[in-house]
């Protein structure tokens, strides 16, 4: 009786904002309290932050952050952990430029490719995680340092830039407009399409997550791994399937970050991973798993573009930008410990 019960609780959709816990709400109004008065903190400190331009500016230091954030909010939300996406972001856009530029590959298959490179490395690190039953956190860390050094080896640590080609290489135009549309700037204010491409994929991930059996199904696996497995939810399925999207958002996250700047280069991506971490955690997800949401993750993601760019631009350097990055992400975590705690107490 108690197994039937549990399967049609965990088969059944989630009903999205109605089901939000109490805690869930005031998190959210929290973080996006805090995202206006930083926003007020530095316009009264320095005018020139109300600057549309630089507001543009905030929405594209938040885009790649905020896709490789989606990512792995799938993962955590399942329960596990993944520290190699800044790795497999910079593998991604290194892959797109040894085999484009290089190679001579068309820009419309060495896309593909590369984002074929993050499937392999997701599915690698599911199957080594739910077959093997190693733990994610080392699994990842192991793939961490192997993608960086696959990186070094595809590139023999060269930087490569499109619009300046090897000698015996040739560069169609056509091609070259294209990769560069990606994420090519727009309207007045110059507001790059890559945070059209961050937009969809939160539409994109937050039906997946909020909106659908699978999303569903990913938060009771995490919250409660043995009901999961009492309900005869295909557990290891699901867990892979969350790697891979996270390993694939990385790689696309690269790929845009790569169109935008480009150059790509071997190291690119490896300073991404604390504050991808950093927006996952402010956003309320829970290292325990079980909980997170795509707008609290939007929302970290949004906050700390906010403190790059207005550290930037005040310029007390880059040491205070690191400190309130790690002393910002030791608070969420206090006080997604401090929530978990009451919640417990409330529910004994």
């Amino acid at each position: 009786m108690t197994t039937d019960t549990t399967q049609t609780a965990a088969t059944r959709p989630a009903t999205g904002v109605g089901k939000a816990t109490l805690d869930v709400v005031l998190r959210l109004g929290g973080l996006f309290l805090a995202v206006i008065l930083v926003a007020l903190i530095f316009i009264f400190i320095n005018p020139n932050f109300a600057n549309p331009v630089l507001g543009v500016s905030v929405l594209r230091a938040m885009s790649s952050v905020a896709i490789m954030a989606l990512g792995l909010t799938l993962v955590i939300v399942v329960g596990e952990i993944d520290l190699s996406f800044g790795a497999m972001y910079g593998l991604a856009a290194n892959t797109l430029a040894v085999v484009w530029i290089v190679m001579g590959v068309s820009v419309y298959l060495a896309i593909p490719i590369a984002i074929g490179v993050g499937v392999l490395v997701g599915l690698f690190n599911g199957l080594m995680v739910t077959s093997f039953k190693i733990p994610s956190f080392i699994v990842t860390l192991g793939s961490y340092n192997l993608l960086y050094g696959l990186s070094l080896w595809i590139t023999n640590t060269s930087t490569f830039n499109p619009n300046y080609p090897p000698p015996d290489a040739e560069m169609p135009q056509g091609e070259l407009d294209f990769f560069i549309g990606l994420t090519q700037s727009i309207g007045q204010y110059r507001l790059s399409i890559e945070v059209f491409w961050m937009l969809g994929i939160a539409v994109v991930v937050g039906f997946l997550l909020h909106r659908s059996l699978f999303g569903f199904r990913l938060m009771a696996i995490g919250g409660n791994p043995e009901a999961g497995k009492l309900a005869r939810l295909p557990v290891k399925r699901y867990k892979v399937t969350a790697f891979i999207l996270c390993s694939v958002l990385a790689a696309i996250a690269g790929i845009l970050d790569f169109s935008f700047i480009q150059t790509s280069q071997p190291d690119i991506g490896l300073s991404q991973t604390f504050p991808v971490f950093a927006a996952v955690i402010i956003g309320g997800a829970s290292l325990s798993g079980g909980k997170g949401t795509v707008i609290g993750t939007l929302g970290g993601a949004l906050l700390l573009a906010e403190l790059q760019i207005g550290l930037a631009l005040l310029s007390p350097g880059p040491h205070v930008q690191q400190i309130f990055l790690g002393a910002v992400t030791i608070g969420a975590v206090s006080l997604d410990l401090f929530l978990t705690s009451l919640r417990k107490r409330r529910a004994a």
